[in-house]
């Protein structure tokens, strides 16, 4: 019987293609700019988070970053994205200005949802970011819905649903599975496999560590990819968006990845050890970027450091923006929640 060490190395083996593709300066370049700014964007918000700038529950996605930009270089301008309650990155990768995003953390009306929804609710339609989700798996079929919109309307978009390794044990993954299957639904489902749902390990829920291996029960393609390569996730992303648009269905990505903070700001982070976490970080996507360019000679150093100081500058920017922005008006609690055409009866009954 394997030992539980053995299941662990076993699982943290990540699989690639062969198949690399060639990536040149300017999309390194990219990748390293947006990884670091969604870095610094993290790290300000979990300073400010302490400071209590402002509340509710926040989560951080530190160490992931390569998910975000792997997907948004792979993907079209138009396609659909939607994810969990881990959020913060995904609009800024897909190019939301940083501020708007900062000013709904503090709840201003400046901010990307008018200040409804906080860190677990961000939303930019225009940048075709559908939000993020607090209720754990609920973006599963609601963002196949609206896959299913797309391919209803006779487009070529593609819907992206991201979920983390805990969403998997939701029973409606198996029941939008069936229907994306049965209908070819132009989704892609990716699973930011960080190995913990919440405190508990993949290895505490499941006996089936290789988790791609759900979509295989519908013969859905199904593959692992290494989130920690932003080479990787662009490939793996194209690969699975040209089957979609082909009109052949849904591809399930097993994405492994790592978050190097808690669960939430409130997470003491008592089920891993500091050697697991420095594991990881020692394969830190930004530092890998970061070297190919150094590597290829493409930046000096001095604009490097123009970079990281342009970066710097674009988050002190959205804190201040965010800081100097007003709260809602008192009657905006009625607008946003019901239809326009039901607005006044509600609005007089709540009187």
């Amino acid at each position: 019987m394997a030992t539980k060490e053995a299941k662990i190395n076993a699982r943290n083996t990540i699989k690639t293609d062969n198949k690399t593709a060639k990536f040149g300066k300017e999309i390194y370049l990219k990748w390293y700019r947006d990884m670091l700014l969604i870095r610094k964007f993290e790290e300000k918000t979990g300073q400010l988070y302490i400071q209590q700038k402002f509340g509710g529950f926040c989560h951080l996605y530190i160490g992931q970053e390569a998910i975000a930009v792997g997907t948004a270089s792979a993907c079209r301008p138009t396609d659909k994205h939607m994810t969990a309650y881990r959020d913060h990155a995904h609009p800024i990768a897909l190019g939301t200005d940083p501020r708007i995003l900062m000013a709904e953390l503090f709840g201003r009306s400046t901010g990307c949802s008018k200040g409804k929804g906080g860190s677990m609710h961000f939303f930019d339609k225009s940048k075709n970011f559908m939000g993020g989700h607090g209720i754990v798996g609920a973006q599963i079929p609601m963002g196949t819905g609206v896959a299913f919109a797309e391919m209803y309307n006779g487009t070529e978009n593609v819907a992206f649903v991201s979920m983390g390794d805990g969403a998997v044990r939701q029973g409606s993954l198996h029941e939008t599975f069936n229907m994306a299957m049965l209908w070819k639904i132009p989704v892609i489902f990716i699973i930011e496999n960080n190995n913990y749902a919440m405190g508990t390990s993949v290895e505490r829920t499941t006996n089936v560590l290789d988790l791609s291996k759900i979509g295989l029960s519908y013969e859905m393609p199904s593959k692992i990819v290494n989130g920690m390569s932003p080479e990787d996730v662009h490939n793996a992303i194209e690969e699975a968006a040209n089957r979609a648009r082909r009109g052949d269905g849904p591809t399930l990505l097993d994405i492994r990845t790592y978050r190097y903070k808690g669960h939430s700001m409130s997470d003491p982070q008592k089920y891993r050890t500091k050697d697991e976490v420095n594991q990881w970080i020692e394969k830190d996507p930004i530092e890998h970027c970061l070297e190919v360019i150094i590597k290829n000679k493409w930046l000096t150093q001095k604009e490097i450091e123009d970079i990281d100081q342009s970066v710097k500058k674009e988050i002190d920017e959205s804190v201040e923006f965010a800081e100097n922005s007003p709260y809602p008006d008192a009657n905006e609690i009625y607008k946003d929640v019901y239809t326009q055409q039901d607005y006044p009866y509600i609005k007089e009954y709540l009187a």
